[in-house]
């Protein structure tokens, strides 16, 4: 039998083209509409979190997240929020809250959406692998540098340099990588081992409050980074949730949400 002719084959359908995200309604999306849809979202995720047999997935991390960062932007809803918690979880949402509108005392909102790309990070194993291994070499807890690495760049989600010419994932000027850096600055093992050998240059494991302010002088940071960092020593699983963070961006419009393929096109 002979194949049909071009002019008498049907073309194949098309899907119709989608419009990427809008970053401000995605934000939106995530957000709660009170303080006890609020309460019950972070009750049954920090339950999985502190359960070994109930796993933390991406989309329980990211309303956990969400909610935290709309307790932080709203100060009035904290109260009745951590009213309707038990109290195993009061302290850790507390602790998180704080976390936050401590690193948000650190920068205004922007008018312009930042000139970043956004991938997917590296996989929480391979970094709790890197994490551990600056430990070893410095003697610095591995929490630290991971707490580090969230607030910098989202555990490596952000390409792109600070406004004040940081690069890579632990935000190195160039200058202090020149000091500091072994290797590529951009590759994530050399950043940590590098933020490790700053950090013990700085004063740490012994002082780790001045070897924070070295990093980042700001004691809104350092007290950031210490609690994040004191969720990751109560249990790793805290890790895995902070692992599937993403990248909210403020603005004076609102938050914008950057999600992985962040600019579309």
């Amino acid at each position: 039998m002979r194949s049909p002719s071009p002019a008498s084959t049907s073309p194949s359908p098309t899907a119709a083209p989608t419009s990427p995200p809008d970053p401000f309604a995605l934000a939106r999306s995530r957000e709660a509409s009170s303080p006890s849809e609020l309460a019950q979202r972070l009750r049954v995720i920090e339950e999985k979190i502190r359960s070994d047999d109930r796993p933390i997935t991406a989309g329980d991390a990211r309303l956990q997240q969400a909610a935290y960062r709309q307790l932080v932007r709203t100060p009035e809803w904290r109260e009745p929020t951590y009213a309707a918690l038990p109290d195993w979880a009061r302290p850790i949402a507390q602790a998180n809250v704080e976390a936050g509108a401590e690193l948000r005392l650190l920068t205004a909102p922007r008018e312009q959406l930042p000139p970043w790309q956004i991938v997917a990070p590296p996989g929480a194993d391979e970094l709790l692998s890197h994490y551990r291994g600056a430990q070893s070499e410095f003697g610095i807890d591995w929490t630290y540098l991971a707490a580090i690495h969230l607030v910098e760049t989202r555990m490596g989600r952000i390409r792109g340099d600070s406004t004040a010419g940081a690069k890579g994932p632990m935000q190195f000027l160039p200058s202090t990588w020149a000091a500091y850096g072994e290797g590529n600055i951009n590759d994530p093992r050399d950043a940590i081992r590098a933020a490790g050998r700053y950090l013990r240059a700085h004063g740490a494991p012994g002082d780790m409050p001045r070897a924070l302010f070295a990093y980042n002088h700001s004691n809104h940071y350092v007290r950031a980074i210490e609690l994040y960092a004191g969720r990751m020593r109560d249990t790793t699983n805290a890790y895995l949730a902070y692992h599937h963070w993403d990248v909210y961006y403020r603005t004076t419009k609102g938050d914008a949400l950057l999600y992985v393929g962040w600019p579309p096109g």
